[in-house]
């Protein structure tokens, strides 16, 4: 790229890695607390991002292409089955996957486009959990709402500097791995949360 275009390129990965810390710490903050995060005028921001919802649509879309880049890892994974599983709820955590997407419900107009990816999501993660029930090492009656759910919960954490969070993060998702690995417990109170449910919580 000539030098405009790859200075051009590195402001907006600066204004999206901000945005993504802003709006996971406040979804409802302005959006000029992204350009002052990012260190670029407020005009710089308009001129790649229309409005607030652009952005976050823009946000909410690389979320979700995250995530389903991880749970396809997870299905071409071989491994052992629950060490596959738990690999990938771990780099979940990690990357942020769908997280930002989930805080972020009904900030933002969602597209057919994306509506379609995230039903090839739920698919996708259906299968994971299938095999890993397969195997006899998933506690019966978990579903992809409760997936979707227990992330949240996690990246919602926000306990000192970036490395003091991410281990709290990671303390709390041991505790739920251990949970999910429970085979020979009863069932769980209550049906997990349905497609149907998580998506209508990007209605306006």
């Amino acid at each position: 790229m000539s030098g405009r275009k790859a200075q051009a390129a590195r402001n907006d990965e600066l204004i999206r890695e901000a945005a993504r810390a802003v709006f996971t710490a406040d979804p409802g903050a302005p959006i000029s607390a992204v350009a002052e995060h990012a260190g670029v005028g407020i005009s710089a921001l308009y001129r790649r991002y229309k409005s607030k919802e652009d952005l976050l649509q823009k946000l909410a879309d690389e979320g979700m292409d995250r995530y389903l880049a991880e749970v396809e890892a997870a299905l071409d994974d071989d491994g052992d089955a629950w060490e596959v599983f738990a690999g990938f709820m771990r780099r979940c955590l990690d990357i942020g996957a769908g997280s930002l997407t989930m805080r972020l419900a009904g900030g933002f107009e969602v597209t057919e486009a994306m509506s379609h990816k995230g039903r090839e999501i739920h698919r996708a993660t259906e299968r994971l959990l299938e095999r890993t029930r397969e195997a006899g090492v998933l506690r019966p009656g978990i579903e992809v709402g409760d997936i979707s759910v227990m992330l949240e919960y996690l990246h919602a954490i926000r306990i000192g500097d970036d490395e003091r969070m991410s281990r709290v993060q990671h303390r709390y998702l041991a505790l739920m791995l251990d949970g999910l690995h429970l085979v020979g417990k009863g069932e769980l109170p209550g049906p997990p949360p349905t497609w149907q449910e998580l998506r209508s919580r990007y209605d306006d």
